[in-house]
């Protein structure tokens, strides 16, 4: 899994290594100036010790900020430290993991030389500490001689558009087989979530869960019965709104399925059928009050 991970690295590098970050504006986040700001350290700390460097990188120390780390890639595809869950690949091949178009691109982009320019890519990250869920990580890089040094950290909040375009999909799959996409959404299949987005189905003839993408203690359960940390009754609210249209729109309380905190969240329902498809967004900054 780590290894394909770092295949999606390698991909990002090929398709964006020539694109040079802009200028940092006030309206970026914390979490991006800390991560170039961290890059930059990692460099420096580089060039003044050398491969000695590369020891402490893979250690819980300066260069570990919270959910930020160092990694760092050799041209030859070598993971060569890491300061997060990616070191049990220090000392392995990662290029050669690659299949031949990748890696003649990679080759490509890695022929280029080093400079000071700090580049930036995403691509899909899973592990522990994203509750098992793929999650776009933003990255920033810089080649300093035969190395790749990286650093990013996770987009989690997924967007009202990202919704509705996870919303479509779902209900495509639904309307064209009910059965097998339940399955798949209970799988966690990547097709139906995206970041903190997940599909759920309730089945309208007894209002019960077919498939839930993030907890599936409530498959069975009684939609109409759930209630929020408000008390909001607001699977009810749901089932009445749909009852009347084939559309509908509600709000909640409900658990962040990456931070686990408690925030607001506005879903986008649809009819298909007998099944009621349901995709809802994080409301930004909508943490729920005490």
């Amino acid at each position: 899994m780590l290894i394909k991970q770092m295949c999606r690295f390698l991909m990002v590098i090929c398709t964006s290594l020539v694109m040079p970050v802009q200028a940092q504006t006030t309206a970026e986040s914390e979490d991006a100036e800390a991560a170039r700001e961290l890059l930059t350290e990692a460099v420096e700390y580089y060039k003044e010790n050398g491969d000695k460097a590369l020891a402490v990188f893979s250690r819980q120390g300066p260069f570990v900020k919270d959910n930020l780390y160092v990694y760092v890639v050799n041209t030859n595809g070598i993971m060569l430290a890491s300061g997060g869950p990616s070191v049990m690949l220090t000392g392995r091949d990662i290029y050669n993991a690659v299949d031949d178009d990748l890696k003649k691109k990679f080759e490509d982009a890695l022929s280029r030389p080093e400079s000071d320019t700090i580049h930036e890519g995403e691509y899909p990250w899973s592990g522990w500490e994203t509750a098992g869920r793929e999650i776009t990580k933003h990255v920033y890089y810089q080649r300093v001689e035969d190395k790749i040094f990286v650093v990013g950290y996770y987009q989690p909040r997924a967007s009202a558009e990202d919704a509705l375009k996870l919303l479509d999909t779902a209900v495509e799959a639904v309307r064209a087989d009910p059965r097998e996409t339940f399955k798949a959404v209970n799988a966690l299949d990547s097709r139906f979530y995206k970041d903190d987005l997940y599909v759920f189905v309730v089945e309208l003839e007894n209002n019960r869960f077919v498939a839930h993408g993030s907890n599936l203690r409530l498959v069975g359960r009684d939609f109409s019965q759930l209630t929020d940390t408000t008390g909001k009754p607001f699977g009810k609210e749901a089932v009445d709104k749909i009852a009347k249209s084939d559309t509908a729109e509600f709000s909640y309380q409900w658990k962040h399925p990456i931070s686990g905190d408690i925030e607001s969240k506005h879903a986008h329902a649809r009819k298909v059928g007998d099944y009621l498809v349901v995709v809802g967004y994080y409301e930004p900054g909508s943490k729920a009050a005490e």
